[in-house]
């Protein structure tokens, strides 16, 4: 048996390889000594190591210590331990030890007798010889030696009897039994003929109940409450008097055991497993040769931990006993750090659950129903193919075993179909039949006691109902008799008069209680013996149906937590199923291809940057520059820069980084682009803004503009970048960002494996991550609308101050357009890191470049292209004159003036075009008159022409006035 990992020390231990068998000389003492091959039938028990650890070492440190283990009826015959010395030797090598064979240990103890051995001491090995002697009054029956020879007595042992009261002379003592015959559990079929055959083997006895006879009155409970309450009132009004009662299946027990005691009755079960009887306050007169079920559950719990199963589900069938025995496993699953995931159950029909097991992913199930409620379930189970490969199930061992393939007319599944879902299958069943071929205390071997009743049958075993209990029924009359044997005085040592019992004498019923409480003999199904509850100790046999038969795969002893496993598990799969399906979690990475190619576009951002930043300081001194505002220009490239560098941060995930390095990496992210924004974003609206201030006020604030402070352009993008800094230093000492997963639908692989793939994908994020947001995109946003506005609002504007003020609302309109368009779209793309980091990074390269070819190129074209590459001095040199300032000035009043007088224009234009309107109407007018005649006659001078109107006169003033 191998123990916990050995410490630390033994690590440089494990490199050397894993050296010839027996035991040799060490190469040297430093090393410790060399590993010893455990001996034949025999192992070597190293503490602290696992099984692979011993096989990849050669030697063991000093002082550390081996222990010789043997298998079966053996004992270690030699030093049992072992010890590594300072020389690299093991203490006592000179004596070997060997795993001899041992015999029985139960022919050293006689009932009623004494037993001498001779030829060695305990135990008895090889050559040991035992004589029996019987006390008086007792004779010997069997064989007065027996020599042990290769683990075996050479002869039966023998017992004890006493002088027994000729036959006619015996009194009747009488049991009262319900055998169930047909029903849930049919076990009455096999358990009355044992139950007679055990009458047949205690009456027949010399040395128990010498003066008395057991008789049997039985009836068929068929394993029906209500059937029984009927017979049990049969039994206890009509004589003659029972001394004890012996009931079936669990709900008659319960009925039974709960009235027996207004009788003062004994009750003794074969068959019941419910662990709702283990209840001394509500069943006190009650015992059973059958284990309670709750004793199938620390089998379970170990075999759970053994296959390394962390969930399992449940499925049963609506009855005390199974609802007990659930509620027991449940809490044994806690104390072993086990959980039950999903807890079904059902009347009479399984199909709703079965399908609930399917549809919640069970894996690892434990059904406890009847054998007939068993075929309902897994003709379900086989519809729904809940078996197979992934799937494991545990049933109760005490069905018959061909009961899958018994006609059933509540099912419509054929048996082949039948036969498919049940393979696999591990059972958990009580050892009900003794597994070492020893003879018990009625001088038969369990294999002797099988034969026996096999010939009794009528039927084949496998079609009788309880032929697997029948030893605890056999047994259990071996317990009453003895009891009663205690009782009656039939060891010497009591009075009582078995025939002076009646239901209402508490004092007999006290005393086979006592002595039924303390019995303990070696029965045919093992060693018989009781808890403080009533319940039979015993051992558990696990079984496992391979090819449509049941297998046996192992033994558990719970008083001891020991499993014997014979190593004989058969796995559809060729291994046991995961308890659940195998969950991979993935994380969904960025495309490498997509980043390298970002970033490479985002350096040769940065390069621009840093040449567009060059350019424009080696260049300062040019007057063309410095009309542009040179320090907002540069306060632009360096935060073009950043937003830039920002792309290299936002496409780093865990495929490059740590889970540690993740909340550095959010910040940098963070810090980037917030700074980012503020100088490059934060300069262009600073000028778009005191453009919009100084040449957009009223006529009579002209004086703002003759001069343009710069202090206030650098302080107004000072309060940005301020702002900016104190809400994301406020954020990160607050609710620092950290890193954040988010699970997606689990997906299933392409290839024929029990797994599921769940991806995730890793996040910046912190608590109040929306509130955070909220308050940054709101006043960024703000800022993008504004300076939209007042880019559009000084289009027309012309300053020689800052002559690239068009330039820099042009570059607001990118950068606000593509600001306002990725925000709220990386938001709904989140989930799609591609997608999103795309979005992102490509709005920030585009409007980076952008912002920096629209502000520089032109610049730089037009030095190149003019050769303006004069400061203003050298400018004033080459003129002789510096530039004047006012030109400016009287440029705008000259262009009011001629609007002015454009006006002027214009409305004189239409009170000219009203006038000829009007003298086209009046012209009309005479045209229609009839021409006057001139007077005849000489010396009459003609008439002119008729006079106009004051109002319509053409004179000279008049036409003046109008063309003014």
């Amino acid at each position: 048996m191998l123990l916990l990992p050995l410490p630390l020390l033994l690590a440089p231990l494990f490199l050397s390889p894993p050296g010839a068998g027996g035991a040799q000389t060490p190469n040297a003492t430093s090393e410790g000594c060399q590993i010893i091959h455990p001996p034949w039938e025999g192992g070597i028990r190293y503490r602290g190591l696992t099984r692979d650890q011993v096989k990849a070492i050669n030697f063991l440190p000093v002082d550390y210590e081996i222990e010789y283990v043997c298998r079966g009826e053996r004992e270690v015959v030699g030093p049992k331990v072992r010890k590594c010395l300072a020389n690299g030797s093991w203490t006592d090598m000179d004596t070997p030890s060997r795993c001899v064979r041992i015999c029985s240990k139960s022919y050293l103890m006689l009932e009623n007798g004494k037993v001498f051995l001779t030829g060695g001491d305990l135990p008895a090995l090889d050559g040991a010889r035992v004589d029996f002697r019987c006390d008086p009054d007792f004779h010997l029956v069997g064989g007065s030696r027996s020599v042990c020879s290769q683990g075996q007595w050479s002869s039966p042992k023998p017992h004890c009897q006493v002088n027994r009261t000729p036959h006619s002379e015996r009194r009747a003592v009488y049991i009262g039994a319900l055998f169930p015959m047909s029903g849930g559990w049919p076990g009455g079929q096999a358990c009355q003929p044992a139950v007679e055959m055990a009458l047949e083997d205690v009456n027949s006895r010399r040395d128990i109940l010498p003066d008395y006879e057991l008789k049997l009155i039985h009836h068929d409970s068929k394993c029906d409450p209500g059937q029984a309450t009927k017979y049990l009132y049969e039994l206890l009004y009509n004589d003659p008097i029972k001394i004890i009662l012996m009931p079936g299946c669990s709900s008659v027990s319960t009925l039974v055991a709960e009235a027996a005691r207004m009788w003062n009755l004994i009750v003794l079960s074969y068959g019941s497993s419910s662990p709702a009887l283990s209840n001394r306050q509500r069943f006190p007169t009650f015992f059973r040769t059958h284990p309670s079920a709750t004793l199938h559950n620390p089998t379970r719990v170990k075999l759970f931990e053994k296959w390394g199963w962390k969930k399992i589900a449940t499925i049963q069938q609506t009855t005390e006993v199974f609802t007990s025995t659930l509620d027991d496993l449940e809490e044994r699953v806690k104390e072993a750090g086990i959980e039950i995931t999903f807890r079904q159950s059902f009347f009479s029909d399984p199909a709703v659950p079965v399908k609930n097991l399917k549809r919640q992913d069970a894996r690892i199930i434990v059904g406890l129903f009847y054998e007939t409620e068993a075929r309902k379930v897994f003709c379900e189970v086989y519809k729904e193919r809940l078996f197979g490969k992934k799937y494991v199930w545990f049933l109760i061992g005490w069905y018959a075993d061909n009961w899958f393939k018994i006609y059933d007319p509540s099912i419509n599944c054929t048996v082949d179909e039948m036969t498919e879902a049940v393979e696999g299958h591990i059972t958990t069943e009580i050892v009900m039949l003794n597994p070492a071929n020893t003879r018990s205390i009625s001088n038969m071997t369990s294999q002797e006691f099988v034969e026996k009743l096999t010939k009794r049958l009528k039927r084949h075993p496998e079609e009788t109902g309880g032929f697997q209990e029948a030893p605890l029924a056999y047994d259990a009359i071996w317990a009453l008799a003895l009891a009663l044997n205690k009782t009656s005085g039939g060891d010497g040592r009591s009075g009582v008069r078995l025939e002076d019992f009646n239901y209402n004498n508490q004092t007999i019923t006290d005393q086979i209680y006592r002595a039924m409480n303390s019995s303990s003999f070696e029965g045919v199904s093992g060693h018989v013996v009781f808890d403080a509850s009533g319940s039979r100790m015993a051992w558990t046999l696990i079984e496992q149906l391979q090819g449509g038969s049941y297998k046996k795969i192992g033994y558990y002893d719970s008083t001891k937590d020991d499993l014997s496993w014979s190593k004989t598990d058969k796995w559809i799969g060729g291994s046991p199923p995961a308890d659940q399906t195998l969950v991979i979690k993935t994380f969904r990475f960025l495309s490498q291809k997509l980043f390298i190619s970002v970033s490479v576009l985002s350096s040769l951002g940065i390069v621009l940057a840093v040449v567009c930043l060059s350019f424009n300081i080696y260049n300062s001194h040019v007057r063309y520059i410095q009309n542009s505002q040179p320090n907002l220009n540069n306060l632009t490239a360096v935060g073009c820069s950043l937003a830039l560098a920002a792309v290299f941060p936002l496409g780093l995930d865990g495929y490059h980084i740590g889970r540690n390095q993740f909340p550095f990496i959010c910040q940098a992210r963070l810090w980037l682009l917030g700074l980012g924004f503020s100088l490059g974003y934060g300069s262009m609206f600073t000028k778009i803004w005191w453009v919009h201030t100084v040449f957009t006020k009223k006529e009579e604030k002209k004086e703002w503009r003759k001069t343009l402070e710069p202090w206030k352009l650098y302080t107004t993008v000072g309060l940005l970048v301020g702002m900016d800094v104190l809400t994301l230093t406020i954020w990160q000492i607050v609710d620092p960002l950290h890193r954040t997963i988010e699970t997606f639908a689990k997906e299933e692989p392409k290839e024929d494996i029990d797994v599921s793939i769940l991806p995730q994908l890793e996040h910046c994020s912190s608590k109040k991550m929306n509130t955070w947001l909220g308050i940054f995109y709101g006043y960024k946003g703000l800022l993008l609308l504004l300076g939209i506005f007042l880019a559009y609002e000084t289009k027309s504007v012309s300053t020689e101050k800052i002559n690239d003020h068009r330039a820099v609302g042009m570059a607001i309109y990118n950068v606000a357009v593509l600001c306002l368009i990725t925000a709220p779209v990386t938001m709904i793309l989140s989930s799609q890191q591609d997608a999103a980091f795309a979005f992102a990074s490509l709005a920030i390269v585009f409007s980076s470049y952008i912002t920096l070819v629209v502000l520089f190129v032109p610049k730089m074209r037009r030095l190149i292209t003019r050769g303006e590459w004069q400061s203003e001095a050298q400018d004033t040199m080459k003129t002789g004159s510096s530039t004047n300032n006012h030109e400016e000035e009287k440029s705008r009043l000259l262009e009011k003036e001629n609007r002015e007088l454009e006006k002027i224009i214009a409305e004189k234009e239409e009170r000219v075009s009203e006038l000829r309107h009007q003298l086209q109407s009046r012209q009309q007018l005479r045209s229609r008159r009839p021409p006057l005649t001139p007077p005849e006659g000489p010396g009459v001078l003609p008439r002119g022409p008729p006079e106009l109107p004051d109002r319509l006169s053409c004179d000279g003033s008049r036409v003046h006035l109008l063309y003014k």
